[in-house]
C-alpha cells in the first residue's frame, strides 16, 4: 500500500451534488410515495470540488476535530452480504474499535447497511446503491430522537450525558476503483450549511441533513480502500463545546477510477456512543 500512497494524487477534481435550498423543507421517500408525489423534493446542483487525498494527513485527522478518523481494523467476517454473519461477528468487532477509539464507556451497533450500485439494480435483498449527494446522518432534532426510539427504558438516563452517532464505513472488498467516500473537514463548515430534510419510512419519519454548497468546504478521501480499512464518520455529537458535530459525506464519481472498475462494495455499521460525562 505505501506504493498506492506514493504515487497517489495529491487531489482529484469531482462533482458534489448539493441541495439548492428554496425555502421548503425537502422530503425524501423510502418506500414508493403516494401517487403524484416525487419520490425525493428540492433541487441540487452540481459543483466541481477538490477532493483532497486524506492519506497523506491520516494520522492529523481526527473525530473531534475533522469529525472523521481513518483507521486499520482486520475483520473475522467472511461474508458481509450475511445479515446474520455480520450481527454475530461484525457488531462485536465494531464496539471494540468505537470504544478504544473514544474512550466511551458503552457502545450500542444498531444497523448496518450494505452497498452495491449493480446489486441493488438487480433487486438483491438488503442491498442499497451508493449514495451521492451531500448529507449528515441526523440533525439536532433526530439525533437525541434516536436514542428514545432505540432505548426507551434508558433513555432519560442515558440523555444527561454525552452521547454521539458515529459511523464505522468499510469497504467489502478492495481496493475500492470506483464511487469512493468523500467526507468533508468539519473546520470548513458552518451550521448554516445543514438543512434538515425528512426521510418518509412507511411507520415513522425522521430528519437528516441535506448539505449546501461553500467554495470554503475542503473535501477529502482515502484512495483505494482496503478491507482492513475503516473510517469513522461522527454523525452527532450532544457536546456543544466546539468540536465536530456533524460529518458531511458523499460517494464520487472518481475521474481516476480506470475503465471497468470494480464497482464500489461498502458497509456502514450505526452506533450509538455513550460518554461517562
Amino acid at each position: 500500500m505505501s506504493n498506492d500512497i506514493d504515487n497517489s494524487p495529491q487531489y482529484i477534481e469531482a462533482p458534489v451534488n448539493y441541495l439548492e435550498p428554496d425555502g421548503e423543507k425537502p422530503v425524501t421517500y423510502l418506500y414508493e410515495p403516494p401517487a403524484g408525489v416525487p419520490i425525493r423534493s428540492g433541487r441540487t446542483a452540481k459543483h466541481w470540488m477538490k477532493i483532497h487525498n486524506g492519506r497523506l494527513a491520516a494520522g492529523e485527522l481526527t473525530l473531534d476535530r475533522q469529525g472523521f478518523a481513518f483507521l486499520r481494523q482486520p475483520t473475522r467476517v467472511d461474508n458481509f452480504y450475511d445479515p446474520d454473519e455480520v450481527v454475530r461477528v461484525y457488531y462485536p468487532e465494531v464496539e471494540r474499535l468505537v470504544m478504544e477509539a473514544t474512550g466511551a464507556v458503552r457502545v450500542h451497533v444498531f444497523d448496518h447497511n450494505v452497498r452495491c450500485g449493480p446489486m441493488a439494480k438487480r433487486g438483491e435483498k438488503g442491498v442499497r446503491e451508493p449514495v451521492k449527494f451531500a448529507h449528515n446522518d441526523y440533525t439536532l432534532r433526530s439525533g437525541p430522537q434516536r436514542v428514545r426510539d432505540l432505548l426507551p427504558a434508558e433513555a432519560d438516563s442515558l440523555l444527561k450525558n454525552r452521547f454521539a452517532e458515529i459511523n464505522v464505513w468499510r469497504p467489502i472488498r478492495g481496493p475500492v476503483e470506483e464511487s469512493p467516500l468523500a467526507v468533508c473537514d468539519a473546520t470548513s463548515m458552518r451550521p448554516q450549511d445543514f438543512v434538515a430534510m425528512d426521510l418518509k419510512y412507511r411507520d415513522r419519519t425522521g430528519e437528516v441533513y441535506s448539505v449546501t454548497f461553500s467554495p470554503n468546504h475542503r473535501w477529502l478521501y482515502f484512495p483505494r480502500m482496503e478491507r482492513d480499512e475503516v473510517l469513522l464518520l461522527k454523525c452527532f455529537d450532544s457536546a456543544d463545546d466546539g468540536r465536530a458535530r456533524f460529518t458531511a459525506h458523499t460517494g464520487v464519481d472518481d475521474p481516476a477510477s480506470p475503465a471497468g472498475a470494480a464497482p464500489r462494495e461498502s458497509i456502514e455499521a450505526r452506533t450509538l456512543v455513550f460518554f461517562a460525562e
